[in-house]
């Protein structure tokens, strides 16, 4: 695996996923070091001036007024940090935290944080060696940085606290860090405040999502047309043509899709003549005005994503003429919208994936299916709870849906009056996108049933790759078994790619 290279450069959503969950190395670029030493000789300058500067010879937030004399400032940075790891809640994921801390590298490294060399070395150090400090679920209000996240990774650099070791132990972070020979780091003038005043937990949140959405969206285009195709649905309202009248991107990739996964399927041509029915269902003829939408959705979250990698956000911040300025450049708004944004066309695409379940299963629209696609209906139950389940999540993700965005509750004295909640919005995002994975996973294990209910007619190539796939996992109709059990492995197939991966095998790359 290539090195990922931070201050090269804008990092892009491939360098955070590699770093975040495949511990891809990390190299600090020259121009990167050059940066740092540039932007730290005149945070040393403006130390040794007698001048009071935020956050370089001055308490912090609404403290910013009082002068710390420079024998007290490095008790101020470390005062600062111990102070602000005030985290409380369940450890957050491992992949968050590695993401959060390649993001706040970033801006170290852009040498407009005033940090010394050393600090942004060890820091890099410290994700190369697997040293995940523990974070915890709450703290952030998503202004003035995720402060209580940043501030516990900073304690780690320091040697203080607790982390994750490569192997999953918890230990203290002294012993960890002089394991990987590695010493902790004596913060300095600014720096425990360019370590904890960025949006880089919000904002790694927003990457990893949107690089599972992409797959996810792709994803519910072939969901939806294997119900399409079991429940004896028309391909005709995907024609380009159609599309080409309201034209919005997103829809038209994910009709070109539709219409490319359900390609030479003889149960779509087994009705395609004579058959007296005049439209489908909403939720199989509207499947790609929702995808589309949501396709358009993460289009949006991945142009705002793209700025904050190319931001540096910090208070204040190293201009490059030497000024050092405050701003509100952490304020996490952009993030915050995006993420409830996310949220809300998640819900969304589940909900119409759940209907499609729903109807499978309901001998009184589902075309001659069994009822509840049930080996022997009455005795046995088939796939009916599996719908509930699908349900319950879909519930839950219109609950997450609720923006996060909107609130703010004063913090500092009144100093910051008005906060984003972005960490809130991201973590609520985590839990949506994994309700949508499972609820596409409910729909291709049911769907799968229902097209071996169809034989002798034969599914499309790209749908049949499918079944095919999760006959290797999962058996076929028979008599009731563990559903838990399946509905887990058809989710396996999901998240580690294998469901799209068979499609794409069978007809090519999809949209």
């Amino acid at each position: 695996m290539d090195a990922v290279v931070v201050g090269a450069g804008p990092l892009t959503v491939t360098d955070v996923v590699a770093v975040a969950r495949d511990s891809a190395r990390i190299e600090l670029a020259p121009q990167a070091i050059a940066a740092l030493e540039t932007a730290r000789a005149r945070i040393d300058e403006l130390a040794a001036s007698g001048k009071p500067v935020y956050g370089v010879s001055t308490g912090f937030g609404a403290l910013a007024t009082t002068y710390i004399p420079p024998e007290r400032r490095h008790q101020l940075q470390r005062s600062l940090v111990r102070s602000h790891a005030a985290g409380s809640g369940a450890e957050v994921e491992t992949e968050v935290i590695r993401a959060m801390m390649l993001l706040r590298l970033a801006t170290l490294a852009t040498g407009r944080t005033g940090v010394r060399r050393v600090t942004a070395e060890t820091y890099a150090s410290m994700l190369n060696a697997n040293i995940t400090p523990v974070v915890f679920e709450y703290g952030s209000l998503g202004c003035s940085g995720d402060l209580a996240p940043l501030a516990h990774c900073a304690l780690a650099l320091m040697g203080g606290g607790v982390v994750r070791a490569a192997d999953g132990r918890r230990l203290c972070a002294a012993e960890a860090l002089a394991a990987a020979g590695l010493a902790p780091v004596e913060l300095e003038e600014k720096e425990g405040l360019a370590l904890i005043n960025g949006t880089d937990g919000m904002l790694g949140m927003l990457v990893l999502a949107l690089a599972d959405l992409r797959g996810l969206a792709k994803l519910a285009d072939v969901s939806a047309a294997m119900s399409v195709e079991a429940l004896l649905g028309t391909d005709r309202v995907f024609a380009a043509e159609l599309s080409a009248l309201r034209p919005h991107p997103g829809q038209a990739a994910s009709a070109r899709n539709m219409t490319r996964v359900l390609a030479g399927s003889g149960i779509v041509a087994s009705h395609a003549e004579g058959d007296v029915r005049v439209q489908d269902a909403y939720s199989l003829r509207c499947a790609p005005q929702v995808a589309g939408a949501v396709r358009d959705t993460i289009a949006h979250a991945e142009t705002v994503a793209a700025r904050e990698l190319a931001s540096a956000i910090d208070n204040p911040v190293v201009l490059p003429d030497g000024r050092v300025e405050s701003n509100g450049n952490f304020h996490g708004a952009p993030v915050a919208y995006v993420l409830d944004f996310l949220a809300i066309a998640a819900a969304d695409l589940a909900s119409m994936a759940e209907r499609r379940t729903d109807r499978m299963l309901d001998v009184a629209r589902n075309h001659g299916l069994p009822p509840f696609l049930a080996g022997d209906p009455g005795v046995d139950s088939g796939h009916m709870i599996a719908q509930y389940t699908s349900a319950g999540i879909v519930s839950e993700m219109k609950r997450l849906a609720v923006p996060a965005s909107v609130d703010s509750i004063p913090s500092s004295a009144m100093q910051e009056d008005h906060v984003s909640m972005g960490w809130s919005a991201a973590r609520k995002l985590r839990r949506s996108v994994d309700g949508l994975s499972r609820v596409l996973a409910i729909e291709v294990l049911t769907a799968a049933r229902a097209l071996d209910f169809r034989a002798p007619l034969a599914p499309s190539p790209a749908t049949g790759a499918v079944r095919a796939l999760v006959r290797e996992h999962v058996e076929g109709p028979g008599p009731d078994r563990f559903l838990s059990a399946e509905i887990e492995a058809a989710h396996g197939l999901v998240v580690t790619g294998a469901l799209l991966g068979a499609v794409e095998a069978a007809i090519g790359e999809l949209e």
